[in-house]
């Protein structure tokens, strides 16, 4: 005589396994509804009915039919975390801004009950976000930067409402951000130089994503208001790290001793111009003063300390996920603008 798989393991003290919710039901002696909620911890079932059936589920190894689930539900349980860049074609994900926020992301994520898909995007079209949204793997998109794909996420955002995109916001915008107020935050990073003493600055920044230009129309804020004795430039500077050296070591040499004070787009542009000052014999903040902007953790690290202006990133991340979760459920949020924080350390 044959034993079954069941008789061996029941002979061996262990339970035999249960095959589906049907099967548990008969062994609880309830309905494959009730098992349904309760493995999904509903208060819907009683706590001792809930547990009774959860206990069972795990003497007998059960595990849900997660496909299964997502089927009935129309939910796939991801979320697609996307890095587009369209005009910093060499960035990498190692960026400590995108590393930094990222990470805060997918804490938020996985709290949630999410799983999460990241993309870095190079578009090669107009169409590489409805890709992306269309392909019925993800139950929202988050977005991480602008770049100069406005239109594409624009013409997106009409027909797909589980969106949000970290970014600067416009009026009539259609996208839901959320992001810094960077104009500000461009004025405040100006005016700290202004205010110790500099008045003909640079500015270190790609002005071809929203975010970095309105962190140069916000610095030009500060010097038209104060006075035809302060003077700004904008040196064109790529996020790449394997273009800030050469472009930075380009701009110093042209700028001379013309100026004392460079306002820096982003904390790397600024740690990078800060090594190649102190390799000129430069000495900041004597000579030049920078600053830079985002306050990655690195800030902390350089000589001199970098002053910086601060995007909350951690409040940031949680709020892009709050408000994903509320589109999902279908309700049309407003955008997020954060205040940004001048922190004042050696470098300025």
């Amino acid at each position: 005589m044959t034993d079954t798989a069941a008789d061996k393991s029941t002979r061996e003290g262990n339970k035999p396994r249960i095959r589906n919710i049907a099967e548990l039901a008969r062994m609880a002696g309830v309905s494959a509804g009730t098992v349904s909620r309760a493995l999904a911890g509903k208060s819907l079932v009683n706590a001792e009915t809930r547990e009774r059936i959860q206990t069972i589920a795990r003497e007998h190894g059960f595990r849900p039919n997660q496909m299964a689930r997502r089927l009935r539900t129309q939910r796939t349980g991801v979320i697609g975390v996307v890095i587009p860049l369209g005009h910093e074609r060499r960035q990498h994900i190692s960026d400590p801004f995108f590393m930094t926020l990222f990470g805060h992301l997918a804490d938020a994520l996985t709290e949630s009950g999410h799983d999460l898909m990241l993309s870095r995007v190079i578009p090669g079209d107009d169409e590489w976000l409805d890709r992306i949204v269309d392909s019925g793997m993800l139950d929202g998109a988050l977005v991480i930067g602008q770049s100069n794909q406005m239109e594409a996420i624009e013409r997106v955002a009409e027909r797909y409402r589980p969106l949000v995109v970290w970014g600067s916001h416009r009026p009539g915008q259609i996208h839901c951000t959320v992001g810094t107020d960077n104009r500000e935050g461009g004025r405040l990073a100006a005016q700290r130089l202004m205010d110790q003493g500099m008045h003909h600055l640079a500015f270190f920044g790609d002005t071809g994503a929203p975010e970095i230009a309105d962190r140069l129309h916000g610095a030009r804020d500060a010097v038209t208001k104060g006075g035809g004795s302060y003077r700004i430039a904008a040196f064109p500077t790529h996020l790449s790290n394997d273009e800030i050296p050469e472009q930075v070591a380009a701009h110093l040499e042209k700028m001379g001793s013309g100026f004392d004070g460079i306002v820096c787009a982003s904390d790397v542009i600024a740690m990078t111009t800060l090594r190649l000052l102190h390799e000129r014999g430069v000495r900041v903040p004597v000579d030049i003063a920078v600053t830079g902007f985002d306050d990655v953790p690195l800030a902390t690290q350089t000589v001199p300390r970098l002053t910086t202006i601060r995007q909350d990133i951690a409040s940031g991340a949680r709020a892009m996920v709050d408000l994903l979760m509320q589109r999902i459920a279908g309700v049309d949020t407003p955008s997020c603008v954060m205040p940004p924080e001048l922190v004042i350390r050696e470098s300025a």
